[in-house]
């Protein structure tokens, strides 16, 4: 080994060294809070001061450090390289002795070299220092790294603006270096560390989540809509709203497609308390406000801003063909975030309670096997699968309570509403045979 040799494995050490304190500073840097960094920057700390100002704009100072620490790494692997080449030489033959075969070995030699040298001192060890001891690396570096960012001015905007004019599609601006998966990834840690709590944790994630959910996706569906028709009169829509449990219902003309309104509760109840015979004189069309309507493949994120700014509570959700695929309410938006909202009336359904009459409160949720088992009868039906679709299915519309249906020798009747949306959560089944009633099905009752 030449003295060469010697320097250039020295040299390319140290590169090495710088790689990883550029590694561990990039990592510590993207771990700071500028929160935390504004607090020590209050007390009067110069390098804090500088932390504060990198956090204040992470692209520009962090794009330098990746630079910095790519240029170490790269020309490392190429000084290591070069003295592979002269230590296995001699040993392989001369420059005219030497093949393809020959070459090939140096790379591969040099290759495992910088493999296992990068991924322990560049790739893990620094990383690991710079998470746990992410404020003190990261004081440790502003100064530095600030420094840094002012000699090499624009050029690793440039080398940016180079690789996205290269990269198909849109690029970004400030470089691919902060995604949303580190972004998840810190907020894991601030919660493994008690920074945050479990719940704060799960909504930030929802967070992220919402951004890239579309409006079917929260929507209430088509066959859960409770509607009124336009020839309703005040009293029918009080009556319905009342029985219903929503304020706000859509007005349809021929069918659940030709939403032309939306009914309001409180302007049904001052149109009544204004002129008392209106409630049977007026059409409900009278007093309905204008739909919103919106595709089924808009972000949800986009349109909770755009709900906000036209101060609309409820949107018609149609798909592609134009029809009602359902609705979408401000609520509906704002669970995706911060998960189910409910109130003091909403309680868990028992699954089977059976009562003195003879006949059995159970879920809507409730299998329908289940239920043809508790009667000893058999209930097959290819279109639902629990007692509440079974029900909406020969009802024609979405039960509420006191709705009532015959069906497969038993009467099924809507009792109960829980939660924001109103559904009916339990349903009275008596046996007609029990009652000595035929067990034929009859035609719907109630609505």
């Amino acid at each position: 080994m030449t003295s060469n040799d010697v320097i250039l494995l020295v040299v390319a050490a140290l590169l090495v060294v710088l790689a990883g304190l550029f590694a561990s500073a990039e990592t510590a840097l993207s771990s700071t809070s500028r929160a935390r960094a504004n607090e020590l920057a209050r007390g009067g700390s110069k390098s804090a001061a500088k932390l504060s100002a990198i956090l204040a704009d992470p692209p520009r100072f962090l794009n330098t450090v990746m630079l910095l620490r790519v240029m170490c790494e790269i020309t490392a692997t190429v000084l290591v390289a070069v003295t592979v080449a002269h230590l296995f030489r001699p040993a392989l033959g001369t420059a005219d002795e030497m093949d393809g075969s020959t070459t090939a070995l140096e790379v591969l030699i040099a290759a495992a070299i910088m493999v296992v040298v990068s991924y322990i001192a560049i790739g893990v060890a620094p990383r690991t220092i710079g998470r746990q001891h992410s404020e003190r690396v990261a004081l440790a570096s502003a100064t530095p790294v600030v420094a840094l960012t002012a000699v090499l001015g624009p050029i690793p905007h440039l080398l940016i603006m180079i690789g996205n004019a290269l990269t198909p599609g849109r690029g970004f601006r400030e470089g691919p270096f902060a995604t949303e998966a580190e972004l998840r990834e810190l907020v894991d840690m601030a919660e493994a560390s008690r920074v945050i709590e479990s719940v704060e944790s799960q909504m930030i994630h929802s967070v992220f989540e919402f951004g890239d959910t579309l409006a079917r996706e929260v929507m209430v569906p088509r066959t859960d809509v409770v509607f009124i028709e336009r020839y309703k009169t005040l009293r029918q829509m009080m009556s319905l709203a009342l029985r219903s449990g929503f304020s706000r219902i859509p007005v349809i003309g021929e069918n659940l497609d030709d939403i032309i309104g939306v009914a309001y509760l409180k302007d049904v109840t001052k149109r009544v308390y204004d002129r008392h015979e209106a409630e049977t004189t007026e059409r409900i069309e009278t007093v309905m406000r204008p739909s919103f309507f919106v595709p089924d493949s808009k972000p949800a994120a986009e349109l909770m801003r755009e709900m906000q700014a036209r101060r609309m509570h409820v949107a018609v959700v149609v798909d592609e063909y134009g029809g009602t695929a359902g609705l979408v309410t401000i609520e509906d938006l704002l669970e995706e975030i911060v998960g189910e909202i409910t109130d003091e009336y909403d309680v868990e359904p028992i699954a089977v309670e059976r009562l003195a009459d003879g006949a059995v409160r159970v879920s809507s949720r409730l299998d329908i096997d289940e239920l043809g088992a508790l009667f000893g009868i058999g209930i097959e039906d290819e279109d639902v699968e629990t007692v509440g679709g079974l029900m909406a299915k020969h009802l024609g519309k979405v039960p509420i309570p006191g709705a009532e249906v015959v069906c497969k020798g038993l009467r099924l009747q809507a009792e109960s509403l829980a939660g924001r949306r109103n559904k009916v959560v339990t349903i009275v089944v008596t046996s007609l045979d029990a009652n000595g009633e035929t067990g034929e099905d009859r035609p719907p009752v109630g609505a």
